[in-house]
């Protein structure tokens, strides 16, 4: 075998085993829009513990919280956490009113309108508050994370 053979027979070997590399990088995880509403259930369930490090162990590590009642956007785990310290303390319960859902590869997302009943500390009352919604989840360390969520008052009472 010449030099010029052994060569390309080499190179072959090395670009059919960066092919199989770049395949096996690009398989996409599996996820079903049952599963999806899965997540928001795994996500409600966080809040009712109260527990703000549960919540935030559902984001990704570089998260995006806009949240309802919060003018300062949450782009780190500690900012999510610090958040949910607060918001956690009203109980809050989401009920999912209209969703759509989209899936793809490494992400999954759903959108619509929610309802967040929040409960006074102080005195129990009671307040539903009728929002929109979005999150995007994205497959990270084999586990399904929230690496966006986005949730605005509706306009119109």
């Amino acid at each position: 075998m010449s030099i010029g053979v052994k060569s390309t027979v080499s190179a072959l070997v090395v670009i059919a085993s960066v092919s199989a590399v770049q395949a096996k990088s690009m398989e996409c995880p599996t996820i079903s829009e049952t599963q999806v509403e899965g997540l928001f259930t795994s996500f409600n369930d966080a809040w009712a513990t109260k527990d703000p490090a549960k919540v935030t162990a559902l984001f990704t590590k570089k998260p995006v919280l806009l949240a309802t009642v919060s003018n300062q956007p949450r782009t780190t785990p500690e900012a999510v956490n610090d958040y949910f310290v607060k918001f956690l303390k009203s109980s809050p319960v989401g009920r999912i009113d209209t969703s759509t859902t989209e899936l793809d590869c490494n992400t999954a997302t759903r959108l619509g309108t929610w309802t967040v009943t929040l409960t006074d500390p102080a005195n129990g009352t009671k307040t539903d508050v009728k929002a929109r919604y979005s999150f995007i989840y994205r497959y990270e360390d084999g586990a399904w994370k929230i690496d966006h969520l986005h949730s605005s008052m509706m306009p119109e009472r």
